[in-house]
């Protein structure tokens, strides 16, 4: 994704919040950013130089935070866009973070396991004193994983000492926390019961359509198939398959799991296509996997009247602007998918504190975070009549507009 999605929305929350020009420029400036040269040297012998980025947005409401991705197409832009977005869904959540976002341009699929840690250690190497605990604390993002943190927090440590908060999304065998691998997925499900309520839908038998079956679409899956909900197409990199009278959505968890996380080759339900998918007859999709995927070019085939942005900006302004004139009920990313963020907070209180918290208890935290902000960004779209998305980033945008009137400029 671009800068652009971020700002047009901050743009159109900060007309409702009548901000001035001066605090807008304010708002949209990132703090610090930073553009390193990773020189590494390959299993093959060859010396290789990559890109790496991380953009600080704003920490006016505290240490900044954000993922760390890996994948060909990062470049400034796009993480100078993720950053502002991270700002805006920390203080939507209400967790003291500001937003930051980094990447460096590889494939990481190409790249040997001994290979990704070098050059892992090399960025560390060379933004160190410009993270930690209490400055900026990257995560996992696309393309990344648990063990990459930890090999940034063993590198930092060379460094720093000892600091386990200096990262999340670690192995809970490395100072990470149970529950962070569910969360965005259990965030997601989670807000689409409340979005069901709220308009009126029982779940059993709701119908899903879900692009997108990561990390995150498993988990949505999971969460609600266990609230019987009806998953009637279900899609990945490899393909996408429909069943209008119900997917086995677990028969399809074990299918990828025994093919690489695949669902290649799968013969339980009709091929379709990915376009298909996206204007299947259902009552809600979700789109989790990349961004930009709902465009001006496609948001009239889609039927669905609720979407819910599990991924980072898979709808485009143009597309936004659709389906708002025609009454589609948007939950905007900036929400939708915070439980991950929310529970690397929980992860980082507890690297801080010494001491580990339980599965039950992140759960029952994410649930009452998560919940509590839903129901602030609804009752706000409701008593200024606004989209929802327009809502959560005035929830957001304010709480940073007025911690950094509160905080000064000295």
């Amino acid at each position: 994704m671009s800068a652009d999605a971020p700002r047009i929305y901050f743009q159109r929350a900060a007309d409702q919040l009548d901000l001035s020009d001066a605090m807008r420029r304010l708002l949209l400036t990132a703090k610090r950013e930073v553009q390193v040269q990773i020189p590494v040297e390959l299993d093959s012998g060859e010396v290789a130089t990559y890109i790496g980025y991380r953009v600080q947005h704003n920490n006016a409401r505290g240490p900044m935070k954000g993922g760390l991705r890996y994948h060909p197409q990062v470049d400034l832009d796009e993480v100078r866009g993720l950053a502002a977005l991270m700002t805006w869904k920390t203080a939507v959540v209400n967790i003291p973070y500001g937003g930051a976002k980094g990447g460096i341009a590889l494939d990481p699929k190409l790249c040997s396991t001994r290979e990704l840690e070098r050059i892992t250690r090399r960025f560390v190497d060379s933004i160190h004193d410009l993270f930690g605990p209490d400055v900026d604390i990257p995560a996992p993002d696309m393309g990344t994983t648990a063990d990459m943190m930890a090999w940034i927090m063993n590198q930092y440590g060379k460094y720093h000492g000892f600091s386990p908060a200096c990262v999340t999304g670690k192995p809970v065998d490395y100072h990470g926390i149970p529950g962070r691998e569910e969360a965005t997925g259990r965030g997601v499900g989670g807000l689409t019961l409340k979005i069901l309520s709220r308009t009126g839908r029982k779940f059993p038998g709701t119908r899903i359509a879900l692009q997108g079956f990561g990390n995150v679409g498993t988990f949505t899956a999971r969460f609600l198939h266990d609230a019987e909900c009806r998953f009637v197409a279900i899609s990945d990199a490899g393909g996408a398959y429909h069943r209008a009278d119900g997917l086995d959505v677990p028969g399809m968890l074990k299918y990828a799991l025994a093919h690489g996380g695949r669902l290649d080759g799968y013969t339980e339900a009709d091929r379709i296509s990915g376009a298909e998918l996206l204007a299947a007859d259902c009552d809600v999709l979700i789109p989790a996997a990349l961004g930009g995927v709902l465009t001006a070019a496609n948001a009239a085939t889609v039927k669905a009247p609720i979407i819910v942005e599990a991924a980072n900006a898979p709808v485009t302004p143009d597309a936004d602007a659709v389906f708002d004139a025609a009454g589609v009920v948007v939950l905007p990313d900036i929400l939708a998918n915070a439980g991950g963020v929310t529970a690397s907070w929980f992860e980082w209180v507890q690297n801080r504190q010494h001491y580990q918290w339980g599965i039950n208890r992140v759960r029952q935290e994410l649930d009452q975070i998560l919940g509590a902000a839903f129901e602030q960004v609804w009752q706000l779209a409701q008593e200024r009549k606004v989209s929802l998305r327009t809502a959560a980033y005035m929830l957001g945008v304010g709480r940073v507009g007025k911690a950094t009137v509160l905080g000064g400029l000295g």
